[in-house]
C-alpha cells in the first residue's frame, strides 16, 4: 500500500504517501527526511513558509549520496504569499535551499498575497500597526498562477498546483487558467472531510492531497470512537486508518513526523473496505449534522477564503 501511486492530469505519479515536513523542528528535519527515504519513502513535502528547506535540502543530498536517484523522489514546495508578486525568485530560493535542479510539484501555498516590503512584521506574516496582516488585495491570486504557469517552460517545475484553495477560489481561477492545477493541497481528515472541495476537484482533473490526515496537533482523530472501532476490527492502529482513509478516497496523504519509529509505522497502511469507509464516512456526516465539523476559517489572514464554516 506505502507504494500506492496516483495519476496527475500532467500524466505525472505522485506517490500515496508522503513525508510531511511542517513544524519539523531545526535539528530534526535532515534526519527524518534521509531516514524516511532509506526505508521506502518516495514523496517528501516541503515549503518556503515552514523554514526548514535547507535541512530537507540535507537530507534529500544524503540520501541520494546513498544511491537513491533523485528522478524517483517526488518533492513538493511551495510559494508563500510575501512573494505572490515575485514567483520565479521565490521558486529559486527555495531549489537552491532544497539542493536541486527542479521540484516535481510546486503549489500556491495560500490563495492571498502579503506585503513583501511590511512594517512591523516578520518575513513571513508582516503585518499592519494595528495587528491585523499587511495584505495586497489589489494582486489577485489568478495574477499569480499566470506567473506560476510561466515556470513550466523552464525546467525548473514539472507540475503547479494550488493549496488551501476552495471552491470559490477554483471557480474564480480555472476559467483563466491555461494550466489546470494538478493538485489542491488541503487540511483533509474525517472530523474536516471537505467533501465538496474533494468532488469539485475530482470533477476537474485536480488530485487531493491531504495535510494534517490525524487531526491537527495533538492527533485528536486518534481517540474518535469510529477510527477506534475501524482499527479494531482491522487490527491496526488509528494512525494507520487515518492515512489510509485518503488513499481509498483517491487521495494522497502527508504524515508528519520527525521519530524514525513513527516514520516507519506510518508506512503501514491497509486498504480499507467498503464497510470500513462507511462507519468514517457515517461518522463525518454526523459531525455535520450535529454542527461539530472542523471550523476551517484562517481570520488571522484578514480575508475570507471561502471556506464552509461548520462550526
Amino acid at each position: 500500500m506505502a507504494d500506492t501511486r496516483f495519476k496527475l492530469n500532467t500524466g505525472a505519479e505522485i506517490p500515496a504517501l508522503g513525508l510531511g515536513t511542517w513544524q519539523s523542528a531545526p535539528g530534526e528535519v535532515k534526519k527524518a527526511v534521509s531516514y524516511a527515504l532509506s526505508i521506502g519513502y518516495r514523496h517528501i513535502d516541503a515549503a518556503y513558509c515552514y523554514a526548514n528547506e535547507d535541512e530537507v535540502g540535507e537530507g534529500l543530498k544524503e540520501a541520494f549520496k546513498s544511491g537513491i536517484k533523485r528522478e524517483d523522489v517526488f518533492v513538493t514546495t511551495k510559494l508563500w504569499c510575501t512573494y505572490h508578486s515575485r514567483v520565479e525568485q521565490a521558486l529559486d530560493t527555495s531549489l537552491k535551499s532544497l539542493g536541486l535542479d527542479y521540484v516535481d510539484l510546486y503549489l500556491v501555498h495560500w490563495p492571498i498575497a502579503m506585503n513583501p516590503n511590511g512594517k512591523s512584521c516578520s518575513y513571513l506574516f508582516p503585518k499592519l500597526p494595528d495587528g491585523s496582516r499587511d495584505l495586497v488585495r489589489e494582486h489577485s491570486h489568478i495574477q499569480t498562477w499566470k506567473s506560476m504557469e510561466k515556470l513550466l517552460a523552464t525546467g525548473k517545475v514539472k507540475a503547479i498546483g494550488v493549496a488551501n484553495y476552495s471552491v470559490r477560489y477554483l471557480e474564480e481561477l480555472l476559467p483563466q487558467a491555461t494550466v489546470v492545477p494538478a493538485v489542491n493541497q488541503i487540511e483533509n481528515h474525517p472530523s474536516l472531510p471537505q467533501q465538496e472541495i474533494v468532488d469539485f476537484c475530482k470533477s476537474k482533473g485536480i488530485h487531493i492531497t491531504a495535510y494534517s490526515p490525524l487531526g491537527s496537533t495533538g492527533s485528536p482523530m486518534f481517540k474518535a470512537e469510529p477510527v477506534v472501532e475501524v482499527a479494531k476490527r482491522r487490527n491496526v492502529t488509528p494512525a494507520s486508518v487515518l492515512l489510509s482513509y485518503h488513499i481509498a478516497r483517491g487521495s494522497s496523504v502527508l504524515a508528519k513526523s520527525v521519530t524514525p519509529e513513527r516514520i516507519k509505522a506510518n508506512m503501514d497502511l491497509i486498504i480499507l473496505d467498503k464497510s470500513d469507509m462507511k462507519v468514517l464516512t457515517d461518522y463525518s456526516k454526523d459531525l455535520e449534522k450535529s454542527g461539530k465539523l472542523v471550523r476551517y476559517v484562517y481570520p488571522e489572514f484578514g480575508v475570507d477564503f471561502g471556506f464552509p464554516d461548520k462550526s
